[in-house]
């Protein structure tokens, strides 16, 4: 028992599950489920303006938000084939922006991501045993606005990515004769989650270090962000099954996108925090101080308890009717 203990993995656990992680991300996985539709409402309807003719963007940007979250969006491939999933884009893109509803899914979108990021930094606080930040609410808050644009660019980002990887690769394959086959089907989905995965890692490194306010060294931001980024591809590329499984259960249709798009959420947010007990954990073992106020403050009051035990004096051993009365 001492010796798995020991080990990092079970260390990473013990002080994840003691610094209840399990209740903060399921708390951020309710958060997001109401940022996901707003998103996807405003985003979409957004789209439709603006990338409407240029038609391979706009199914490269499906095609990442479908492997993002997994069975969420259908997608059509150019053979005919694609994937399921539980919401039409088609839909989405035909929806107004500047309507009510569009107004209504913007003020969603915006109250549900900035009430998600101050959640995501209160639990990544907490795992690195620090309170809440002490900055300005106002400042916070615009900080939280800038990194949900930067989020949001990140998406966009991705896509561009993918359709100048997709584009280089038919150039490539077509040149050597494989186009449309299953060799360069794998190339491009390997293509795909290999920019994804580059994406999460630097949006983990970003959501640790800056929306958290925690300044981390390099090594072991970079160590937890590579180790998050790498299950969260692994979730996506599974991930499928969670939605579909609760779409396929007749007794749950009606709830099939909330519950299925909750657990798959829920999953990741555990990813997300427990890459954060990651690094914490570590740089506890490197001895590395992460705010010198606090360590000093917690110092301090332990000096003040020390103090305080001490001019106590020793224990009164005399018999109860002697303390009661007073006498030695």
């Amino acid at each position: 028992m001492a010796w798995a203990k020991a080990l990092k993995p079970v260390r990473v656990v013990i002080h994840y599950v003691t610094s209840r992680g399990p209740i903060l991300a399921s708390g951020l996985a309710f958060q997001g489920l109401f940022a996901v539709f707003g998103g996807l409402w405003v985003g979409f309807s957004i789209a439709g303006f603006v990338i409407a003719r240029n038609l391979g963007l706009r199914s490269s940007l499906i095609d990442v938000l479908a492997q993002t979250i997994p069975g969420l969006i259908q997608t059509s491939g150019t053979d005919g084939g694609g994937t399921t999933g539980i919401i039409d884009p088609d839909i989405l893109l035909s929806a107004g922006v500047f309507g009510w509803t569009g107004a209504l899914a913007l003020v969603i979108l915006l109250f549900a991501a900035l009430n998600w990021l101050a959640a995501a930094r209160d639990a990544t606080r907490s795992l690195f045993t620090l309170p809440h930040s002490e900055t300005n609410f106002l400042l916070l808050k615009v900080k939280d606005f800038g990194l949900a644009l930067g989020f949001g660019a990140l998406l966009l980002v991705s896509a561009g990515l993918s359709v100048v990887g997709t584009l280089a690769l038919d150039t490539v394959l077509q040149w050597v004769g494989i186009r449309d086959t299953t060799l360069s089907t794998f190339l491009g989905r390997t293509i795909t989650l290999a920019v994804m995965f580059a994406l999460d890692a630097f949006a983990l490194g970003m959501l640790y270090r800056v929306l958290g306010g925690v300044k981390i060294p390099l090594a072991p931001l970079r160590q937890g962000a590579l180790i998050g980024a790498f299950a969260l591809g692994v979730l996506k590329v599974v991930g499928g099954s969670l939605l579909g499984g609760a779409s396929n259960n007749p007794l749950l249709t009606g709830f099939a996108v909330l519950l299925g798009l909750l657990i798959w959420l829920n999953f990741a947010c555990q990813v997300i925090l427990i890459a954060a007990a990651w690094i914490a954990v570590g740089v506890r073992d490197d001895g590395i101080v992460l705010d010198e106020k606090v360590a000093a403050e917690r110092l301090e009051q332990a000096r003040q308890l020390v103090a305080a035990n001490e001019t106590q004096g020793s224990p009164d051993d005399r018999p109860w009717w002697r303390r009661l009365f007073g006498r030695r």
